[in-house]
């Protein structure tokens, strides 16, 4: 259950969410779809109580894409059958149309050529990219990823959430995404959201986060290398910024 949540997510940025295990993420991400129904308090979209009884809660859906840390394709059907399932039945897209569009993406994921292979042949990363593709083609306003790159080795998570930024980059569209590492906050985000027993305790901008890398370390997070080197520093009492997270902006300073 989460405690006094409280936040604004501003259309089309890129919020990269953190916390420790167990320190309500997940849920939060679930009560955002209203696969979690909240006890109390309300949820605002485009300025809208979803909550209320009456709200469509399907329409509301249809504008959050949502790939779950565990995620399931369908094992009798192809990756462009997967692809293009949503698209034909819920948006009513023309089976040529979403097909095209399926492709596409799948080009863009590095998977063009699996289009007619099943998911049993597909290694754990490539079918966590043809799941990230699948919500992308729903075309959503809100884009959710819990831990689009678990499992995968550096390459693999860097393919996946560089996807994603391109195609943040392309559509505009507004990102959480849940993340254990810092170096992908480093590079992804506008904003970081920090959870800790059910609450938020921090949510600012990727340099006012990083300036309290010591509260971070407290709450049992990691930080960038590049932070815990200036930290030294600064323990040491070399006078340089707090807010490091980057090694282009180390070198600048």
């Amino acid at each position: 259950m989460l405690d006094h949540i409280d936040a604004t997510i501003r259309q089309g940025e890129v919020v990269v969410i953190v916390g420790p295990s167990g320190s309500g993420k997940s849920t939060f991400l679930r009560s955002l779809n209203l696969l979690e129904m909240p006890t109390s308090g309300e949820i605002l979209f485009e300025g809208k109580e979803i909550t209320d009884p009456k709200s469509n809660l399907n329409q509301y859906r249809q504008k959050i894409g949502m790939v779950f840390q565990h995620f399931n394709l369908f094992a009798n059907k192809t990756i462009l059958e997967n692809m293009t399932l949503a698209p034909i039945k819920v948006l009513k897209k023309s089976k040529a149309e979403a097909e095209k569009e399926a492709m596409e993406l799948l080009a863009r994921v590095g998977l063009a050529e699996k289009a007619n292979a099943y998911p049993a042949q597909l290694s754990g990363g490539q079918k966590r990219r043809v799941a990230v593709a699948g919500v992308m083609a729903m075309k959503p306003r809100i884009l959710v990823l819990d831990e689009p790159a678990a499992g995968l080795d550096p390459e693999g998570r860097d393919d996946i959430l560089s996807e994603v930024k391109e195609y943040h980059k392309k559509t505009g569209t507004t990102v959480l995404l849940v993340s254990h590492s810092m170096e992908d906050i480093a590079k992804y985000a506008n904003r970081v959201l920090v959870m800790s027993n059910k609450k938020i305790a921090m949510y600012d901008t990727v340099e006012k986060v990083f300036a309290r890398a010591p509260e971070l370390l407290e709450l049992g997070l990691s930080v960038p290398q590049v932070t815990k080197i200036f930290l030294k520093l600064r323990e040491m009492g070399v006078d340089v910024p707090a807010d490091v997270y980057t090694i282009p902006y180390a070198v600048k300073t």
